[in-house]
């Protein structure tokens, strides 16, 4: 049990990292410092959008409009890191397993 519990909690922590790459990337094509016409990047774009918006759409749609700043994946970062520290922690207290 403790072996799923880490492997949940390192896909978590790989979903953290996709989501702060595509937070960057979006600044950087914002303020154009990389070009999207570029085939390579173009592709990395995509696919992290494709990792991140079905995720960040609901959170999109439940928070008030603020102009031109997007704070959802801010909120889907203390949600993840809510749900890990969850698995690491409280889980396996729950179920008896010694953890920590």
């Amino acid at each position: 049990m403790i072996a799923l519990l880490n492997l949940i909690v390192s896909l978590i922590s790989i979903y953290i990292w996709i989501i702060i790459i595509g937070v960057v990337l979006s600044w950087l094509i914002a303020f154009n410092v990389i070009n999207t016409h570029n085939r390579f990047v173009y592709l990395v774009v995509d696919t992290i959008n494709r990792l991140t918006e079905p995720v960040l759409r609901p959170i999109r749609n439940v928070l008030p409009n603020l102009g031109g700043i997007d704070i959802s994946p801010v909120i889907l970062l203390l949600l993840l890191f809510f749900l890990q520290n969850l698995l690491t922690y409280d889980v396996p207290m729950w179920l008896g397993l010694s953890r920590y």
